[in-house]
């Protein structure tokens, strides 16, 4: 066990800074006591200091009264948010507009400081402010979130949250399938001061959470899948980019992957969400990190197009009835953040005003009418009607920083689902009164204390889809890494699988024979699950189960258009099964992609 002084010594090897002071405890603190954070657009370090800490680039110690400063070298737009802080610490929490320049920000209160981009919520950095005249390093007695929440730095939630950070911001710390080594996770050896006294902060993780756990086999669903299933692993990184981003091509049939899309002629920034034309001809895919929409040939993978939107896009969707574009530049702080662009991107025809900036994951109604969008900033939901050109209701979804991230709908467009990321709940909203009819609470049986779970939990729910049948739907949530299940007759989560680090895309597509699957993808593993809501086909999902897993490293047959180098199949995100076989785009489909479908999946719905 390091003591505090040896500690100091090593850890502040992270804090950014030219020379090093040493004090006459002891103690290494950076000249000045300034801490600068990088944000770049590289996995892991997107906070980075410059030097490793224990595998991690984005943590820095620091006395009380420390300048943090922010500058980057993101081709996007990014905002600087205190996540996480010391409960009454002076000048929290903090928060920026979305921009590309620098800020700063002074510490005065010890205690444990987690700074975000409210548009990449996934992105980290840490900062201890320690008091030099305590034992171990200064975490503090609570900490808060920005939504309110406030636990003690002993209590489960607390813990969770700080082992997210060190799994996130290390990818050696990613649940490698291709490895064949158990999972073993790098925390650095500190004593740290909460509530309950000093403890060993690596003893108390693993005391907890395990580790070195072995990771079972890749084990293929035996039901296969109609077509293909494409996913963003969009920290995979390759030899002809120095930007991050893959889309891995899976074959239903067979569950291999088939082809990894890097596109090294355009320099393809984290490719994050994707959709297809009615052809199924062609895919759509976001550049999260820059302000690009890429579009390329589904079977050879060849660049068709790439097409400025708009900063950070986040999701696209296409409507049903004429097949044009929409796109949510997360990044954009306009009211006219959503773009709308011709069929297969020939040109960008406007931008859509949904009177407020900052969506993310958007979704179409069947008959081309309605799009809803999760206003990430504003704490609320667009319901914009394309056949008046106009908003039928700006709705109110969740509380102060509530971060509405995605939304799901009734495939008859009788209600919507947003996923309210920081407060861990899903608004139900009635699309004929626009009311909010109830708010699923996904953390109610958890205990953030204790960590005791009475019964299916979920923390940090992200995406959200709805079945094409609308009899249920899945969440994936990243902070617990666990699958939720709820029926959408009572809107009560019924079931709880588990999931992966960093628990983040889903989607459904069609099951060979009938029914469908819920694909899962991962931000920190390179896997996929496959979920089968209704294994009998009663239309309760209560009983739904993992089928099986899905490899997303390459093959030896995988044909690819660069050398993978680096996070082999990591950073899944989002997810794109062809053919789309939601209501109102099945019906739409070619003979070749519609035959290959029952009856009932060929119309989901009466």
């Amino acid at each position: 066990m390091f003591n505090k002084i040896f500690l100091k010594k090593i850890i502040s090897l992270g804090v950014c800074s030219s020379t090093l002071l040493i004090l006459s405890t002891g103690s290494v603190f950076a000249r000045d006591n300034e801490v600068r954070f990088e944000l770049t657009d590289n996995p892991g370090s997107w906070f980075d200091t410059g030097t490793s800490i224990a595998g991690n680039r984005s943590i820095a110690v620091a006395k009380p009264g420390v300048r943090v400063k922010f500058s980057g070298s993101s081709n996007t737009v990014h905002t600087r948010t205190s996540v996480i802080y010391p409960t009454g610490a002076a000048n929290m929490p903090f928060n920026t507009e979305p921009r590309k320049g620098g800020d700063d920000v002074t510490l005065t209160t010890p205690g444990l400081y987690v700074f975000t981009c409210s548009i990449h919520p996934y992105m980290f950095g840490a900062v201890i402010v320690d008091d030099p005249k305590t034992s171990g390093l200064d975490l503090g007695s609570s900490i808060s979130i920005i939504n309110g929440i406030t636990v003690p730095t002993s209590s489960d939630l607390a813990t969770r949250l700080l082992r997210a950070f060190f799994i996130a911001t290390n990818p050696a710390n990613w649940q490698d399938y291709a490895s064949n080594k158990p999972w073993h996770v790098t925390y650095p050896d500190v004593d740290v001061r909460v509530d309950a006294g000093v403890v060993n902060l690596p003893a108390v993780l693993n005391s907890r959470y395990g580790n070195d756990i072995p990771l079972a086999a890749i084990k293929n669903p035996e039901i296969p899948a109609v077509g293909e299933v494409w996913v963003a692993t969009q920290f995979e990184t390759t030899s002809g980019k120095s930007k991050p981003g893959t889309v891995s091509a899976i074959d239903g049939s067979t569950w291999q992957v088939t082809r990894k899309v890097a596109l090294p002629s355009i320099n393809m920034n984290n490719a994050h969400n994707m959709w297809t034309d009615k052809d199924q001809t062609v895919i759509y895919a976001t550049q999260w990190f820059d302000s690009k929409l890429t579009v390329y040939d589904r079977e050879t993978g060849k660049l068709i197009r790439n097409v400025s939107v708009g900063e950070s896009p986040a999701h696209v969707m296409t409507l049903t009835d004429s097949d044009r574009l929409h796109i949510t530049n997360n990044g954009d702080t306009r009211s006219d953040s959503v773009m709308e662009l011709a069929p297969l991107a020939t040109e960008v025809l406007g931008r859509v005003n949904i009177g407020r900036g900052n969506a993310h994951a958007h979704w179409m109604s069947h008959d081309g009418k309605t799009m809803v969008t999760p206003n990430v900033f504003s704490d609320d939901s667009t319901q914009y009607n394309f056949h008046t050109n106009s908003i039928d209701a700006i709705t109110k979804v969740g509380g102060s920083f509530s971060h509405p991230i995605a939304t799901g709908m009734m495939p008859d467009a009788s209600k919507y689902y947003v996923a309210n990321l920081l407060d861990s709940t899903i608004a139900v909203v009635n699309m004929d009164t626009h009311q909010v009819t109830k708010h699923i609470n996904l953390i109610k049986d958890y205990d953030p204390v204790a960590g005791t779970i009475s019964g299916p939990v979920g923390a940090l729910p992200i995406q959200t889809p709805v079945s094409p049948d609308g009899k249920h739907m899945v969440t994936a949530n990243m902070l617990t890494d666990s699958i939720t299940i709820v029926d959408t007759s009572t809107d009560e989560v019924v079931a709880m699988l588990p999931c992966d680090p960093g628990c983040h895309g889903v989607q459904y597509g069609a099951k060979q024979g009938g029914g469908y699957y819920a694909y899962v993808a991962n931000k920190f593993s390179n896997r996929l699950q496959v979920v089968d809501p209704d294994p009998n086909g009663d239309g309760n999902p209560s009983d739904a189960r993992i089928a099986g897993t899905v490899a997303l490293f390459a093959a030896s047959t995988t044909q690819k258009d660069d050398a993978i180098k680096g996070n082999p199949g990591m950073g899944g995100q989002g997810i794109l099964p062809i053919p789309v076989v939601y209501n109102g785009w099945v019906q739409n489909l070619p003979a070749a992609w519609s035959n290959q479908l029952t009856p009932a999946q060929r119309n989901p719905i009466d």
